[in-house]
């Protein structure tokens, strides 16, 4: 299935899911997805148990899509430039310890309970999951989303400095989450790890994406700043968000080259 398929699915189903979750459910969006996400699931695992063939075809379907690139190089850059554009940087500053000690810890603490938990209730319930597998489960589902947050946040009036805390940290927590998952998969896939490989991924994961960002995101300011054409500001923005995420961090994995860095 090509690329433009699958992002047509994906939209088609967005669409549906987010006019079915208006119309009736009224939830917020991003939860109201996920919630007839789930339902969804469940029907097409009953209809597979039932004799229908859907169930198949959603999982070649899904097995179709590379997880690296459409969702780390792909979604998430989109999502971690719209939630940024709604924070100041004055206020971040002001917040920058508390935030990084819940991006890092929290994230890591998140990953831990949530993939035990899933390895109890798994074995429990007799589809027993090596208990490395459950702890990448937590590493991937742990990192919030900052529009999610920033929409939740939004509606329940929430005080402006607990928006800046929150907001900050499910701005940051993605890149610590991905360091943590990259880790767990390496250890998955070759059975060892050594500390230096850990520092250094997780150095060029966090330090490095935020360092990435603030260059480029400073070159398309000035760029952005000298000009008054809104076509111009909205491709300069688009090359910012899509190559600013993709190229700098792949090329900077092949100067690193770990041996048990997962391929992209």
């Amino acid at each position: 299935m090509s690329l433009i398929e699958t992002i047509t699915i994906l939209v088609c189903l967005s669409a549906v899911f987010s006019y079915v979750n208006h119309r009736y459910i009224k939830l917020p969006v991003t939860i109201g997805l996920m919630a007839i996400a789930l339902v969804m699931s469940l029907v097409l695992l009953l209809l597979g148990k039932l004799g229908y063939g859907i169930q198949a075809d959603a999982e070649s379907f899904i097995r179709s899509i590379d997880f690296d690139e459409t969702l780390l190089h792909g979604m998430l850059s989109f999502l971690l430039f719209a939630g940024a554009l709604h924070i100041n940087l004055d206020d971040l500053l002001e917040q920058k310890w508390f935030i990084g000690t819940l991006a890092c810890l929290g994230v890591m603490v998140s990953a831990s309970i949530v993939g035990g938990l899933t390895y109890l209730i798994l074995g429990w319930i007799g589809l027993p999951i090596p208990f490395i597998g459950c702890l990448l489960f937590g590493a991937l589902i742990s990192p919030t989303d900052p529009i999610a947050v920033l929409s939740i946040l939004k509606n329940a009036k929430a005080p402006k400095q607990l928006e800046i805390k929150i907001m900050g940290e499910s701005l940051f927590n993605d890149g610590v989450g991905v360091a943590v998952f990259l880790v767990l998969l390496g250890v998955a896939e070759t059975g060892t790890i050594t500390p230096g490989s850990i520092v250094l991924l997780f150095v060029q994961e966090a330090v490095g994406g935020a360092a990435i960002g603030l260059a480029l995101g400073y070159l398309a300011y000035r760029m952005l700043k000298s000009i008054d054409q809104h076509h111009v500001e909205i491709l300069l923005t688009l090359a910012l968000v899509m190559g600013g995420m993709h190229w700098p961090m792949h090329y900077t994995r092949q100067v690193l080259s770990l041996s048990w860095y997962p391929a992209s």
